[in-house]
């Protein structure tokens, strides 16, 4: 596999936030990320694609893909390394698998499809569409929304990650997340515990 694409093995919680565009993960993410006294990786994506906009005036291309994959991973990696006990993710590179698998005819780079499979995190939170769709120079699709959070559902069934759906109000997504990121960190704990060992 392409070595910027790989994760560093660091001991820590990994959490996703995974959906489509505009359903609240970077809001969840950030605060998601003070609750716990952490730090966030943001969409790289988001500064690709904006930069691109903003020098160029065109979309996503098929060739983007995986020099936003290798961003989105560099910065994983960088942040992991300041992280406490917990790293909020606001992407990985399986979404940035299904962008491509959707937006490109079913057309998904080698190296992506390896690495999207193959690296790991302990946890998916799923934000469903009914937060409002906001519109900005890079979104698209706001009448596909549903197809959507389908296939973003579909892939993490596919390939059995661990996720849970989120809906409804802020407040309720972040407790509902909250709730579900300590009892892996309480089992981290206990199984630190057991085996000996000094949990960081």
């Amino acid at each position: 596999m392409e070595e910027k694409l790989k994760q560093t093995n660091i001991n820590i919680v990994k959490v996703v936030l995974f959906g489509p565009e505009s359903s609240g993960k970077t809001t969840l993410s950030k605060l998601l990320a003070r609750h716990y006294n952490t730090v966030w990786a943001p969409e790289y994506a988001r500064e690709y694609l904006q930069n691109k906009w903003n020098n160029e005036r065109k979309i996503c291309e098929l060739s983007d893909l995986l020099p936003i994959a290798e961003g989105q991973m560099k910065l994983e990696n960088e942040l992991a390394l300041k992280a406490d006990r917990i790293l909020i993710c606001d992407t990985d590179l399986l979404e940035t698998k299904v962008y491509s698998e959707e937006f490109y005819g079913g057309h998904v780079h080698p190296d992506l499809e390896k690495a999207a499979t193959l690296n790991t995190y302990d946890l998916y939170l799923l934000t469903y569409i009914d937060a409002p769709w906001k519109k900005d120079d890079i979104r698209d699709r706001p009448e596909q929304r549903e197809e959507m959070f389908d296939a973003f559902e579909n892939v993490l069934k596919k390939y059995n990650r661990p996720y849970v759906l989120l809906k409804g109000a802020k407040k309720d997504r972040l407790e509902i997340a909250i709730i579900e990121i300590d009892k892996i960190l309480k089992s981290k704990s206990n199984l630190c515990r057991f085996l000996g060992k000094q949990c960081e």
